[in-house]
């Protein structure tokens, strides 16, 4: 039985294959849920930046920043669960947008796509943009991803929203 796409979901950070949570993608395909696209680019520029715990963030200001590169992912209803639970759709810490994504690096003859991203929640975004000096970058590496702490790895008292406001007021 084919799979029920219901999402078509855009990552450029701690998802992408052989980053520090792709752990849940490789479930989800598993499962069912999830079956990998290709790599992707934004249509439009975006802010993409790295924020407390080597976290990255998209922020929606399209036309600042650069085209983001990244994976695209097709998601069922049931798939979309544990990645809106990850992003803390719920908690206001990422919201799941639009956007429009072209194959490889955008080169070629073959369109655009509508999919959906986690960008950082809009009670923060721009702040976090101004924060990192209106400087953002293309592709979230391996060598970003190294300064990535899971949860695990953070304080015993780390409070998301309350983290990122210190950091977004200059007190890290």
């Amino acid at each position: 039985m084919a799979m029920q796409t219901s999402y078509l979901i855009f990552t450029y950070g701690t998802l992408k294959r052989g980053f520090p949570n792709h752990a849940i993608m490789a479930n989800l395909i598993r499962s069912g849920d999830v079956t990998f696209r290709g790599e992707y680019t934004t249509v439009d520029a975006y802010p993409l930046v790295c924020g407390p715990y080597g976290i990255p963030y998209l922020i929606n200001l399209p036309g600042s920043g650069v085209r983001i590169k990244g994976e695209l992912y097709a998601v069922t209803d049931s798939g979309i669960v544990p990645m809106d639970d990850l992003e803390g759709v719920e908690a206001g810490h990422y919201e799941r947008l639009p956007l429009k994504l072209t194959a490889g690096d955008g080169g070629g003859p073959e369109g655009t796509v509508a999919a959906e991203a986690y960008f950082a929640h809009r009670s923060f975004g721009e702040e976090l943009w101004k924060r990192c000096g209106g400087v953002g970058i293309g592709d979230f590496t391996t060598e970003m991803s190294s300064k990535y702490q899971i949860k695990e790895e953070r304080p015993q008292d780390f409070n998301f929203l309350k983290d990122l406001e210190l950091f977004i007021s200059g007190v890290e």
